[in-house]
């Protein structure tokens, strides 16, 4: 059979000079991967890092199952304010402790993730609340209506779980100096600082704090920035000279 007149063979040159191509296209593809692994590490060591909801303790606000993004510059160098989500370590143990995993086959490869902040990072406990009280702030409930006061000032809840109006729980508290307390959304169904009072007064420490969240970013359909409601706490004032100065609250300002 005649060969085609118009194909050419190709010269050792010529298929030397595709394969250094072939290379460098790797090459390219390698550096950029690379890059971004590390921006992903540095995003997520330096300013934002990601979590996922196990529970429904802040319904309507977050549902169980979102992806949430924390933002790591609060509480330092940023303050945190009323309102605002939080993300925190279970160093008072308020979780059950979870059995630990048996190794899998790809365990591997969703630590890689994890490590770099493109997979939440299951391997220690955290919780998700509010912030209603900071440091020196008396917090109350309840009146009448089941609503908490701050500082003498009755809270208008607006982000509160309109499906289930909360149960009246009493409480009255001081928060003392590098403590915040906090609670869920979904007060019926939230075993916050309110449920732990025979550990460390139901305070969470401030440098147990990794972050505020700041969006919710899986799923799509939930995409959101986050609002710390602070028209809520705009009325409230600050802690009196006589909380500030109890056995229970930081000694002044």
């Amino acid at each position: 059979m005649p060969e085609n007149p118009e194909q050419e063979a190709s010269t050792p040159e010529e298929d030397g000079k595709k394969g250094n191509q072939f290379l460098l296209w790797l090459k390219e593809i390698g550096t950029v991967v690379g890059i971004a692994i590390v921006l992903s590490f540095l995003i997520k060591t330096f300013l934002f890092k990601a979590f996922f909801i196990p529970s429904e303790s802040m319904v309507a606000t977050l549902e169980k199952d979102d992806r949430i993004f924390v933002n790591l510059l609060v509480p330092e160098p940023f303050a945190l304010q009323r309102g605002d989500i939080v993300v925190f370590k279970d160093t008072q143990g308020w979780l059950p402790a979870t059995p630990k995993e048996e190794p899998g086959p790809f365990n591997w490869l969703q630590d890689s993730l994890a490590f770099v902040g493109l997979l939440p990072d299951e391997t220690e406990q955290h919780l998700v609340k509010r912030v209603i009280g900071l440091p020196g702030d008396h917090v109350v409930c309840c009146d009448s209506q089941a609503r908490v006061s701050v500082n003498g000032t009755v809270l208008a809840e607006d982000y509160l779980n309109p499906a289930d109006p909360p149960n009246a729980n009493p409480f009255d508290v001081v928060v003392p100096a590098g403590k915040i307390w906090v609670m869920g959304d979904n007060r019926n169904n939230s075993a916050d600082s309110r449920e732990h009072l025979e550990v460390n007064g139901g305070f969470i420490n401030l440098p147990d704090v990794e972050g505020k969240a700041a969006v919710i970013a899986w799923p799509v359909s939930r995409w959101q920035v986050l609002d710390n409601h602070a028209d809520v706490f705009r009325s409230v004032p600050a802690p009196s000279p006589e909380d500030t100065s109890s056995s229970t609250a930081p000694a002044g300002k």
